[in-house]
């Protein structure tokens, strides 16, 4: 029986747009994973299921957890592509020590992605780090120490910032966490 889902909450669509976001053709990445074109491009239309196998290679040339590949989320049949629940959100993120981050986007098929980032007390980033997007951060709670194409800033609870692919670091060097809300435009994760 064909799967009916509305193709953009879909595995072959969120791998797709990671696809996509990482600037690869098919070609490109079925090279990487050994596969050929056909396959991949029958797992981007859901016609085949990858394997356990193929979804951690997956994960290593995307740079991404192996959770944010796994089964969709449990979202209701009729909230799935609207809305996430709390206990819904997939995981994502560069496994950076101090940094969890989720995605708050229902799937990853829009222009631009919302994600959830907790920066533990006394983390920071090892090196600065430069992508090709444009970035708005928001702070909900804590303060945090950012580095922006080498200008400093102490971001407080309330405070909302940019970044247009400049390097930036950041830090959290006090005793509470910070969290902070990200729209990314194009989609990174």
């Amino acid at each position: 029986m064909r799967d009916t889902t509305p193709h953009h909450q879909t595995l072959g669509a969120d791998i797709r747009a990671l696809r996509r976001s990482r600037g690869l053709t098919l070609d490109q990445l079925a090279r990487q994973l050994n596969k050929s074109v056909g396959w991949m491009s029958q797992v981007e239309r859901d016609l085949s299921d990858p394997t356990v196998a193929d979804l951690r290679s997956l994960a290593r040339v995307f740079d991404i957890p192996l959770s944010m590949l796994s089964t969709k989320n449990a979202a209701q049949e009729h909230e799935q592509g609207f809305v996430v629940r709390k206990n819904n959100r997939r995981p994502i993120g560069r496994h950076i020590q101090g940094l969890t981050e989720e995605l708050l986007s229902p799937d990853l098929t829009d222009e631009f992605e919302v994600v959830h980032s907790h920066f533990a007390p006394h983390s920071r980033i090892k090196s600065p780090v430069s992508r090709p997007t444009q970035e708005v951060g928001y702070l909900v709670s804590g303060q945090l120490h950012l580095t922006i194409a080498g200008q400093e800033f102490i971001i407080n609870q309330g405070d909302s910032f940019r970044i247009r692919g400049e390097e930036f670091a950041w830090a959290n060097p006090y005793n509470t966490p910070a969290i902070a809300i990200w729209v990314i435009a194009p989609p990174v994760y």
